[in-house]
């Protein structure tokens, strides 16, 4: 039985490949972006709906949500994949704090305020997020977006540690680097931070396309796993962080000079 899907942040990267992966399977899917012409013309190929605003704030999930119902006849998946990679170091200002955090925490709060009402053990639903291996390890350079991604780690937890056994599955994706357009802007970034921010991804593992981070959040959901981690490597770091943070720090001191010196 297909499903009912709606993925932010679908005109390209990650949340288009997503997409096109539900499609693929036979499920419906409405994709959202702030960008019109992009997100109209994928959905068009895709042969989907679409739908354009700001889903970051409380009014654009509403009338999202309100397009899915008209499109869809309801929500089985919501998979809040929008998100921003700016703020570097401690000059990042009050803007760039804030604007990260609407687009990377709590348009995820605003969606699932409003979805999870509506599922339950009879009728269950599906909540994923993309996060970032950031948001479990740290990102060197941008204060920013380890501090954001980390709270939407924290957030997809307590989500599904209070509702998991109520009808909703939660998935948080969480890839080192993924080939996407916001990943290409390092290439010409001058802040000394941001240029560390971006070398920081580049050379801390394979940096593999937005197909094989969709597959493998999608194979995730199917075996009910909160963590889905495509780089396997994060998840042994994630563990040698929790068993020694000290040393980890340690080594995130020495990895940082080795991309400044």
């Amino acid at each position: 039985m297909s499903a009912r899907c709606v993925v932010t942040g679908a005109a390209g990267g990650i949340g288009l490949a997503i997409a096109e992966a539900l499609v693929a399977r036979g499920d419906r899917v409405l994709l959202a972006d702030l960008d019109e012409q992009r997100v109209s013309e994928a959905a068009t190929r895709l042969g989907q709906p679409w739908f354009s605003g700001d889903v970051a704030a409380e009014p654009g999930v509403t009338d999202l949500i309100a397009r899915a119902d008209e499109e869809l006849g309801g929500i089985d998946m919501y998979v809040a994949n929008a998100g921003i990679f700016r703020g570097f170091g401690l000059d990042a200002d009050e803007f760039d704090w804030s604007l990260s955090w609407d687009v990377n925490v709590m348009a995820h709060v605003r969606a699932a305020r409003a979805l999870v009402p509506r599922w339950s053990v009879e009728q269950p639903g599906v909540f994923a997020v993309t996060a970032s291996a950031a948001g479990l390890l740290t990102q060197l350079g941008s204060p920013t977006y380890s501090v954001t991604k980390h709270a939407a780690v924290g957030f997809a937890e307590w989500l599904a540690a209070t509702y998991g056994d109520r009808g909703v599955q939660v998935a948080a994706l969480c890839p080192m680097g993924v080939a996407t357009p916001m990943a290409e802007a390092g290439e010409t970034a001058t802040d000394p931070e941001a240029r560390l921010a971006h070398a920081s991804v580049a050379t801390a593992g394979e940096t593999i396309a937005p197909q094989d981070a969709a597959r493998v959040l999608l194979e995730a959901i199917d075996e009910g796993r909160l963590l889905a981690l495509p780089h396997a490597d994060v998840g042994t770091m994630y563990a040698r962080k929790a068993q020694d943070t000290d040393r980890w720090v340690s080594g995130m001191q020495r990895f940082r000079q080795s991309l400044t010196n």
